[in-house]
């Protein structure tokens, strides 16, 4: 089997013209995305050009340390992101949210280049960009989801917290349900997407597989494998998360800092 058909620009251009089908119902319907959808196609093409440059030198260098310092810069990247999308403050949740991604998707990265794939060279520039950037982005999209979540539901319902602190709880007992529904909202969508692959679509890592002409059992053996590694990473960074930002978001009273908030 070959791999995967070149898109020649021609090709390229044909699927640009596919962008008429959002445009059009956003403009139809006055949804005021419209700009919104340029931008974000523009920035999209142009950090995947530059992107698919820097990695073609970055395989061919193929440096240890140059690989795990460009995905340390990956990882800072999904921490801002997480932040800045869950509206809190960065000055106080950038340690330990960062500190979580590292703890969790290296370890996972290297677990799986080490154990599952079983690599000589744990660091390898493929399997560590690949592997764990799809990593990152289900982690970055599990903690925004929580995170954003944990402290919304802090802030919307503080009189509720306060009034279990009264009745003689610890601030962590007083936590532990805010906690506990941050993290099933979390995870869920991980959950489902597992509970349904393979009958309602065939997922990003089997289908390069094909595409680069892998034969079927062997995709399936890494799509099987990669999610594994997803629900792993995405547990423990969302939980190491929570645990780490509620040390700096809660004072020795239990009261929720103001500060941590946008």
């Amino acid at each position: 089997m070959g791999g995967a058909q070149d898109l020649s620009f021609f090709s390229m251009a044909m699927c640009l013209l596919l962008l008429l089908i959002p445009f059009a119902v956003i403009v139809r319907f006055k949804l005021g995305l419209a700009k919104k959808l340029l931008v974000s196609t523009f920035r999209m093409i142009v950090q995947l050009v530059l992107i698919g440059i820097f990695l073609q030198y970055l395989f061919k260098l193929n440096n240890g340390w140059v690989n795990v310092l460009w995905f340390l810069f990956m990882i800072s990247v999904a921490a801002y992101s997480v932040i800045n999308s869950s509206k809190l403050s960065l000055r106080h949740f950038a340690i330990p949210v960062l500190c979580s991604f590292i703890v969790a998707n290296l370890f996972v990265v290297v677990y799986f280049n080490l154990f599952i794939v079983r690599m000589n060279t744990v660091f390898d520039a493929k399997y560590v960009i690949a592997i764990g950037g799809m990593l990152l982005g289900n982690s970055l999209r599990a903690d925004v989801v929580g995170l954003g979540d944990y402290y919304q539901s802090l802030k919307k319902e503080e009189n509720l917290y306060l009034y279990k602190l009264s009745l003689g709880a610890s601030k962590y007992e007083a936590l532990l349900p805010f906690a506990k529904k941050s993290f099933v909202a979390a995870v869920n969508p991980t959950l489902a997407s597992m509970a349904t692959m393979g009958i309602v679509s065939l997922p990003g890592m089997m289908t390069g597989q094909l595409l680069g002409g892998s034969v079927p059992l062997v995709a399936i053996k890494y799509q099987i494998a990669i999610m594994i590694a997803i629900i792993a990473s995405t547990v423990l960074s969302i939980l190491l998360s929570i645990l780490t930002t509620t040390r700096k978001s809660v004072d020795k009273y239990g009261m929720l800092k103001k500060e941590v908030l946008k």
